[in-house]
């Protein structure tokens, strides 16, 4: 009867350890009834990138079918804090290269505050990367930005495409 049991319940939790994260876009987190983004602007002007963010200012808060799933995401790391070895346990998930570094930054819905282990080492930033793990529809305000969202990263490697 034990052995029944334990078999049973390791059938039952085994989707559970293989569960595949949900691969999500940045356009996916923003709310529903949020209008269309501009084309991105060139990096080197500035002045319109503040009208291409305009339209996805709507609130992460009303993003809560995305709390609590298992996803991965591609983005850029924006350090917040750094180990001795200079690996990167703290960070700002962005979905561009310069965020939060140039002005202004992107809205909440559009930042994610990643804590993990893991670490990134710091000579490895200038490049995108995957980010795995549990999303939470949460605000957080740090010293360069405000994030709609938070994750405790349990995957982050060097960000390639899925599409051929």
């Amino acid at each position: 009867m034990l052995r029944a049991l334990l078999a049973l319940s390791f059938i039952v939790a085994l989707p559970l350890w293989a569960a595949e994260p949900r691969e999500l876009t940045w356009s996916e987190m923003l709310p529903a009834d949020t209008a269309p983004a501009a084309p991105p602007a060139a990096m080197h002007d500035l002045s319109k990138l503040a009208d291409a963010l305009a339209a996805e200012t709507g609130p992460a808060a009303s993003q809560q079918a995305l709390d609590g799933q298992l996803v991965k995401l591609p983005g850029y790391i924006v350090p917040l804090d750094v180990t001795e070895e200079g690996r990167v346990t703290e960070f700002l998930l962005v979905p561009y290269y310069g965020a939060c570094i140039h002005v202004p930054p992107p809205p909440p819905n559009q930042i994610v505050h990643v804590k993990t282990e893991l670490g990134v080492m710091m000579d490895n930033l200038y490049q995108p990367f995957w980010i795995e793990g549990p999303l939470r529809v949460e605000n957080t305000s740090t010293d360069l930005a405000e994030a709609g969202y938070q994750m405790d990263a349990s995957k982050i490697y060097p960000y390639e495409s899925t599409e051929n």
